[in-house]
């Protein structure tokens, strides 16, 4: 069913139980003012159905003013596939749950298009394609331009370059301590380089395995819940969202943090309470907007591939944009991205 409360600010709200897998799909579309949403889908586990279908109108709300932010003519969308509690997806019912999201982003006849996130890769955007052309991030053997990870770590880096800048005056990793908090695709590329550049590392992940990645950085390892505590010069939360609570921001013990986590903050509030404890923080939806910059550029006709690097790096001159921003009137940096995304709303798409 197609469903809008009318106290949401999203145009339109898809839910659907998949015909062949039998699972809750949830697409929320929050904006196409600036053009068609584009936004991944998320294959999760929540304690129920309408838990997921809140994380996707919350997570489409957050892709319009990532998209916005990074100046792309795209709008806010996001897919959400509620995987119960429990329950492993077997290869067939995954397979199955990706044919039915292909149904559910057609319906939409355009409006979103969807892409890998978070429990899905560049081969399941393949099997969503047999149903829908609405669909990016496909692997390269059949034509599309792959997972957007290496994209994301490579704005991430040009933010926490700017971000160092601001802190301490040199974009100079070498001798910094950095303490790195989740060793996915994203975190763990963004230890390696920083390892190559010569930082000091902190890193973990709930993951124990992945032990074996900071004893080859020569990082030190720590329990995941002792990380914001470590003292050092920047933390990056690279891991699940809502990480920064009052209690954790009270806790840090760094002078910036900046990170590809989506949601960092666990209540807005957190934006001021990291200003006044002096801490600097770069704004998720901008530092993290490297892998949709690259899905929506790469597959642009006559779009290069240095081009769509170049504009990934722009994220760092945006960051420092937003920096600046916030010093010069007085207001958070939470308030200066959002004013930067929500100024380019309110202009045409081709302006």
């Amino acid at each position: 069913m197609s469903v809008l409360p009318a106290d949401l600010p999203h145009e339109t709200l898809h839910v659907v139980k998949g015909r062949r897998s039998g699972l809750t799909i949830s697409i929320a579309v929050h904006s196409t003012v600036l053009g068609p949403a584009l936004g991944g889908c998320r294959v999760w586990t929540y304690d129920s159905w309408q838990e997921a279908v809140a994380d996707s109108l919350r997570l489409a709300e957050g892709m319009t003013l990532k998209n916005a932010a990074a100046g792309l003519n795209r709008g806010g969308g996001k897919a959400v596939v509620y995987v119960p509690r429990g329950t492993v997806l077997t290869p067939t019912e995954r397979y199955e749950a990706m044919l039915d999201l292909g149904d559910a982003v057609e319906t939409l006849g355009g409006s979103y298009m969807t892409a890998e996130d978070v429990g899905t890769s560049a081969e399941d955007m393949s099997v969503v394609a047999t149903r829908t052309a609405h669909v990016c991030g496909l692997p390269p053997s059949e034509g599309g331009v792959g997972e957007p990870s290496d994209a994301t770590a490579a704005g991430v880096y040009a933010s926490l370059q700017a971000t160092m800048e601001r802190a301490f005056g040199s974009r100079d990793v070498a001798g910094r301590h950095v303490i790195v908090l989740g060793l996915g695709h994203v975190g763990s590329l963004i230890a390696m380089r920083l390892a190559s550049e010569g930082a000091v590392l902190t890193v973990t992940d709930v993951n124990p395995a992945k032990r074996a990645l900071a004893d080859a950085l020569g990082a030190t390892w720590v329990e995941p819940e002792d990380a914001h505590r470590v003292e050092g010069d920047v933390f990056v939360p690279a891991g699940v969202g809502g990480v920064l609570t009052d209690r954790v921001i009270d806790e840090l013990r760094v002078a910036a943090v900046v990170g590809p986590a989506n949601n960092q903050l666990a209540h807005r509030s957190g934006a001021e309470r990291l200003a006044e404890r002096g801490i600097l923080w770069a704004p998720d939806f901008v530092v993290n907007a490297g892998g949709v910059i690259f899905l929506s550029m790469a597959g642009e006709p006559g779009v290069t591939a240095e081009a769509t690097q170049e504009r990934v790096e722009r994220i760092g001159d945006t960051v420092a944009e937003i920096f600046r921003a916030a010093d010069q009137r007085g207001i958070t940096t939470l308030q200066a991205a959002d004013e930067l995304a929500l100024g380019r709303l309110r202009e045409p798409a081709n302006a």
